[in-house]
């Protein structure tokens, strides 16, 4: 799921990134990696919620596209069902979520 929260004082918007227990498993370290942090699955560490889900906001520029994908265990990938579209990976035969601001 993707949440987005446009900010009036700024040309920014608040992303909020969510992943369902059901869809991390038994990953123990989950990431959301992208144009924004240079695919550094560091970057940006999704914190686990009581709920199970995984989340992680980031404010993002406003009037661009950002592709982006979840990390797992840093191995596994995965796309967001919710993004806005898909385009084809630069570097394997999968997609990259897209999210247009």
């Amino acid at each position: 799921m993707i949440e987005k929260t446009y900010l009036k004082t700024k040309p920014q918007c608040k992303v909020k990134f969510v992943l369902p227990a059901d869809a991390v498993g038994t990953a123990k370290k989950v990431s959301v990696v992208g144009d924004f942090n240079n695919w550094d699955d560091t970057a940006n560490p999704m914190k686990k919620q009581k709920s199970g889900v995984f989340a992680s906001t980031l404010n993002l520029a406003v009037d661009a596209e950002y592709q982006f994908r979840y990390v797992l265990n840093s191995t596994d990938w995965m796309n967001d069902d919710m993004a806005d579209a898909f385009v084809p990976s630069p570097i394997s035969h999968e997609s990259n979520g897209v999210i247009q601001l």
